[in-house]
């Protein structure tokens, strides 16, 4: 089958755009990657066995992503490109990635009837609710989370198939739109065999941290993801904790909040802001950590999704620490992998880190439980069968 994924980003990086087609691939099946370029990359390549066909794009083109609920102007833009690419290379069925470019998909989908699979990434309605840009003019008075919210209803309904993330997030849907279970197809964000399997590690990394006591986090940091309270609590474990650093390995526009925070509590010795990392040097850095952490703040969106990095944390045998978002504490407990903390609270989680740095035997043996559920039960080779089955039945 010719498979036309739709994103609407570069490509790469996207590690579950990835996963997805390369398991499709390997299935027997010709993926090709309808994705934007902003640059000289090539237009056409092949990853993989990734069939990759870029279309130019520009930063106001993106922007407009963010209100084509609302006005025709992006829809319009990307019908034509998405119509070509469909032509070109006989695309047989379109798997749409998330719901920004969803609109201009159907729009070309009209001449062309073909079944779609739309993959929900995050809950984008409730995310855009901690945009910065929508929190401020003019985006907040031009987007509206509600009129997102109405729009993914009515591309799931339209759509032959449906991929979310977390059985959390499956049933909320299934919920909220009236939908048969069977519509819908649980593939995880987790972690392929090859990231702690063939991970090449970095000395520099291994130096820097080797008398530390590193908590560590990796990945987008937005306000959402709960670092004010890892930072707070580092206050009090800097004092508690011999060597005890704060590693935070991603970036967000929102950066500047969190390293004012630090500077008015007098840590910047105690927190290291390394900003965005490659990825291939993430196994580096949770080698060199003692505890690694997901402190989300609760919201509808952080009750149904478990971000990737508790997977990879758990591959490299770490004890987790999270927050008590409801999809990722239930994980962490069945997998018997880690504490949880509640959410926002400094106290608590600092009661938690102190716990795992008083008691190293139990801070190993959740470690090790840890990758027994990766290796057995949720490793994306595993996990990834349901996205083989759907296709096999489509």
């Amino acid at each position: 089958m010719k498979i036309g994924m739709i994103l609407d980003e570069v490509f790469p990086p996207d590690p579950r755009v990835e996963n997805e087609a390369i398991t499709l691939v390997n299935s027997g099946h010709d993926v090709f990657l309808f994705c934007l370029t902003y640059g000289n990359q090539l237009l056409n390549e092949s990853t993989n066995g990734i069939q990759i066909r870029r279309y130019k794009s520009n930063k106001l083109t993106h922007k407009l992503s963010a209100l084509s609920c609302d006005f025709f102007a992006y829809k319009m833009i990307m019908k034509p490109k998405i119509d070509d690419f469909i032509i070109k290379n006989s695309i047989e069925v379109l798997h749409i990635h998330d719901i920004r470019i969803a609109e201009a998909v159907f729009l070309s989908n009209k001449k062309f009837h073909l079944k779609t699979v739309l993959d929900l990434h995050d809950n984008i309605p409730e995310n855009m609710k901690f945009y910065p840009h929508l929190n401020k003019f003019p985006g907040k008075y031009i987007i509206s989370p509600s009129k997102w919210r109405k729009k993914e209803n009515e591309f799931i309904l339209k759509s032959d198939k449906i991929i979310t993330v977390s059985p959390n997030f499956a049933e909320d849907l299934i919920k909220k739109n009236n939908i048969e279970p069977k519509k819908v197809v649980v593939v995880p964000n987790n972690v392929r065999q090859s990231f702690y399997k063939k991970a090449l590690y970095s000395d520099v990394i291994a130096n820097k941290y080797s008398n530390k006591f590193v908590v560590l986090y990796l990945g987008d940091t937005n306000i959402r993801r709960g670092l004010l309270t890892a930072i707070r609590a580092t206050e009090f474990l800097s004092k508690e904790i011999a060597n005890y650093k704060l590693v935070i390995v991603g970036k967000n526009t929102t950066d500047s909040i969190l390293k004012d925070e630090t500077k008015k509590l007098n840590l910047e010795a105690f927190v290291d802001f390394e900003g965005w990392q490659d990825v291939s040097l993430f196994p580096s850095y949770i080698v060199a950590s003692n505890v690694c952490i997901s402190p989300l703040y609760r919201s509808v969106q952080h009750d149904v999704a478990y971000a990737n990095k508790i997977f990879q944390y758990m591959s490299f045998s770490k004890p987790v620490l999270v927050s008590n978002a409801i999809a990722q504490k239930e994980i962490i407990e069945k997998a018997n992998s880690g504490l949880v903390h509640e959410e926002k609270n400094k106290d608590d989680f600092s009661s938690k880190v102190l716990e795992l740095y008083l008691n190293k035997e139990k801070a190993e043996e959740l470690g090790k439980r840890g990758k027994q559920f990766i290796e057995n039960e949720f490793s994306w080779e595993i996990t990834s069968k349901a996205l083989v089955k759907l296709y096999d039945e489509l």
